[in-house]
């Protein structure tokens, strides 16, 4: 493995920018979404190698140039269906090229020979994501969902920059994602964390606690998540901003 470029030493938040794909490297891997740490590309990357990206947490936000990509994979449980069901859109001429043993199970060959029903499927949540692409297309389709995407970020990521209680965890905004909005308290108001948490859940909001690996706040703004709630959570923490 040859790791092209990191921002660990930044904590992870910021996306690399000057680096270099080895041109003898059999593919370039990616990750399209940090749910963690709230950073996402927001377009298409120029590989020399053939490519692959993890998309578990934005497939359906935007606009993909799949031609560029040998496979797309992901987990389905945030923009398009229950935890059980995963997706892979791999190009053929990409699968039988591995020279060691890969169980039946986790060889994708298995899977397109058998027309995806090599093994049990799990029905509900196949069935809830055809519901959820029928939804995505009665909306305008993925454009539709970029915008409405955009839309609440920008919403939410101006009200932490504007809000004195509050800072984003990504200082560059064109790195930062529109799925997964990470905050923390200013240094200031650390103390105040725990009181916000309880504040802001006694006030509905669900689930806007950071990765136990990070801790402060996220807020996931997935493709069902309506501008309301946005709204919701701004309005709360402005209410906690004049109590402090």
């Amino acid at each position: 493995v040859v790791e092209v470029a990191s921002s660990a030493e930044a904590t992870y938040t910021y996306i690399p920018k000057d680096y270099t794909v080895p041109a003898d490297a059999d593919y370039f891997h990616v990750t399209t979404n940090n749910t963690i740490y709230g950073t996402e590309l927001h377009e298409d990357l120029d590989s020399p190698v053939p490519m692959i990206a993890d998309m578990s947490s934005d497939i359906f936000s935007r606009p993909i140039d799949v031609s560029r990509y040998i496979c797309i994979y992901g987990g389905a449980q945030k923009n398009l269906a229950p935890a059980g069901v995963t997706f892979v859109i791999v190009k053929n001429d990409a699968v039988g090229k591995v020279a060691r043993y890969i169980p039946t199970m986790l060889n994708y060959q298995t899977h397109i020979d058998g027309g995806s029903m090599f093994n049990t499927p799990p029905v509900l949540p196949i069935y809830a994501a055809l519901q959820t692409l029928r939804w995505i297309k009665a909306n305008g389709g993925v454009a539709e969902m970029q915008k409405r995407a955009k839309e609440k970020a920008d919403m939410l990521y101006a009200e932490i920059d504007r809000n004195k209680m509050f800072r984003g965890t990504v200082p560059d905004k064109a790195d930062r994602s529109y799925m997964n909005i990470c905050f923390v308290m200013n240094d200031e108001y650390k103390e105040l964390e725990a009181d916000f948490m309880k504040f802001a859940t006694e006030r509905g909001m669900v689930g806007i606690k950071g990765h136990r690996s990070v801790g402060g706040f996220r807020a996931s703004c997935y493709n069902a998540m309506p501008k309301e709630s946005v709204q919701a959570l701004i309005d709360c923490m402005q209410e906690f901003e004049k109590l402090h």
